[in-house]
């Protein structure tokens, strides 16, 4: 190909490019053709020449189901929400310098940046369609990449839980305005991380993203290529660290191996005790988490979903290593560390309360309990959905009833949407994907048509799954470009397709005499 022809493709892609809205932008504002149903939802995917990765298995499930929900509300919703990940946040995929190494590089929405915990749970949106392919035009691909990436991410800092773009991707690092005044242990360079908040979850998510590849594609022969056994090393040893309690037995501080503080407002944005956090008794067999997956500060530092969720991936996860040759003492250690962290949750987290033996959000050893869930997952409610336990399993029950009701101070109620929020937006905003939650984890058909009608009720026209909604006013809502929430919407579609079909062959528009303004 000649150099005017390239010069010629070149200025035609930077042409077409510039045709391309932001979609931070594109998000914010309504576009035809509107849904027929009485929410007149918007539509929300891009021209097919601006979307971001092209799926034909993606696309013709969104088709597919097109004559199954039957409610063009609620069929509107997941055309735009299901594909959104890779519409919109596959900003770069390529490969490492001088490697055949794959990279994908997925920003969380209108944050550009890389989470670990989203990335992963953005993955997990297309788990039922990802199969084995070498294809760098596949699910399987993606997944690789994103793998990969977190690999890197994890050895560079493991106690980070967001990144910036690799360098091979050209793309400039994303500033963090929140984190210039943050004084963090051990430092990290603004080049390589986006935000340093070491978080138990986003350890958790590597392994959840991997395992859900080899689950699906049985090629444990990838695991042994790259940097996979070299971070998931580094994972232990982060784990395994920071079980370390507050104090030695002969009283006096023990060294944290992670410390941070922020120069904020808001006090779940730093640590107490000058970044130590508050002090966690010995002999509890958990591991600390500074944060939850909200990216708040945690309160007792003993948080319960993030053990779960970390003691079943690692668990799934060794059965890789036993795969890989040489392996077997690494998959030796992640057993025995995910059934110990198991057994102290029994011992630990499982806590008397009106509704009988219940999960505690966090704990601190010394006999402090939070009683409370966060709609961020990992989360006590969501504990079936990542796999820890089986939803008809009895403390979880009762822990689920505590959860949706007032017994739990983040259970959000209103005309709108009624939901677990949390104080990350706080008193009063309801977060749909803590809805999306309680229907992956019923079967009871009242309560889910119940629950979708409040999630089709709350996106103020726009046809995408907010961050949060005020439960009583629809127009008041945060974020508008939150891919994982989207995506995830999508997944529980697809679950309700496998397990209740009957459910989405129903109407779920307004009741007579609820206003609804029809604003297009």
């Amino acid at each position: 190909m000649g150099f005017t022809v390239l010069y010629a493709l070149g200025f035609a892609l930077s042409a077409l490019a510039a045709k391309c809205p932001d979609f931070s932008d594109y998000s914010m504002e309504y576009h035809a053709p509107f849904s027929s149903g009485a929410y007149n939802l918007s539509y929300m995917r891009p021209a097919p020449q601006c979307r971001t990765f092209v799926s034909s298995d993606v696309d013709n499930t969104v088709t597919r189901l097109k004559s199954i929900i039957k409610d063009p509300d609620l069929y509107r919703l997941f055309q735009n929400s299901f594909p959104n990940t890779l519409d919109t946040a596959i900003k770069w995929k390529g490969h490492a310098n001088g490697s055949d190494e794959e990279l994908t590089f997925v920003i969380t929405g209108d944050i550009n940046a890389m989470w670990l915990r989203d990335s992963a749970n953005q993955m997990q949106s297309y788990l039922g369609l990802l199969k084995p392919s070498t294809s760098s035009n596949s699910i399987a691909s993606l997944y690789r990449g994103v793998i990969n990436l977190q690999a890197r991410y994890i050895l560079t800092n493991p106690y980070c839980n967001s990144f910036q773009p690799p360098k091979e991707s050209g793309i400039k690092p994303a500033v963090n305005g929140a984190a210039t005044g943050d004084t963090v242990k051990p430092p990290y360079t603004n080049s390589s991380v986006f935000e340093c908040k070491y978080e138990i979850d986003s350890l958790a998510a590597f392994l959840e993203v991997s395992f859900d590849y080899f689950n699906a594609t049985k090629d444990s022969a990838f695991f042994g290529k790259y940097s996979w056994v070299k971070a998931v090393n580094q994972v232990l040893t982060v784990a395994e660290d920071m079980m370390t309690p507050t104090y030695a037995s002969n009283g006096s501080v023990n060294i944290s191996p992670y410390t941070f503080t922020r120069m904020t407002t808001r006090a779940s944005e730093t640590l107490e005790n000058d970044g130590l956090g508050n002090p966690v008794q010995q002999g509890t067999g958990l591991v600390r988490s500074a944060f939850r997956p909200s990216d708040d500060a945690t309160i007792w530092q003993l948080f319960i979903p993030g053990n779960m969720m970390f003691s079943r991936y690692l668990d799934a996860c060794s059965e890789i290593a036993r795969h890989l040759q040489g392996q077997s003492d690494l998959a030796d250690r992640m057993t025995i560390l995910a059934a110990s962290i198991k057994a102290a949750i029994d011992t630990h987290g499982i806590v008397d309360s009106a509704h009988g033996p219940v999960y505690a959000y966090e704990i601190d050893g010394y006999g402090s309990t939070n009683m409370m869930d966060d709609a961020n997952i990992p989360s006590l409610l969501a504990a079936p959905v990542y796999g820890y336990l089986d939803a008809n399993d009895q403390v979880y029950q009762n822990t689920r009833k505590m959860l949706l009701s007032t017994s739990n101070p983040y259970y959000m109620r209103g005309p709108v949407i009624n939901a677990i929020g949390g104080p990350h937006d706080g008193p009063g905003f309801a977060w749909p994907m803590a809805s999306i939650v309680r229907i992956l984890t019923s079967n009871d058909d009242a309560e889910i048509s119940d629950v979708l009608k409040g999630i089709v009720n709350s996106t103020d026209g726009y046809g995408l799954i907010h961050e949060s909604v005020n439960a009583w006013n629809v127009t008041d809502w945060t974020r508008q470009w939150f891919s994982w929430a989207n995506g995830l919407f999508g997944q529980m579609i697809l679950d309700l397709e496998e397990r209740k079909p009957e459910i989405l062959s129903q109407s779920f528009q307004p009741s007579k005499g609820n206003s609804y303004s029809h604003r297009h």
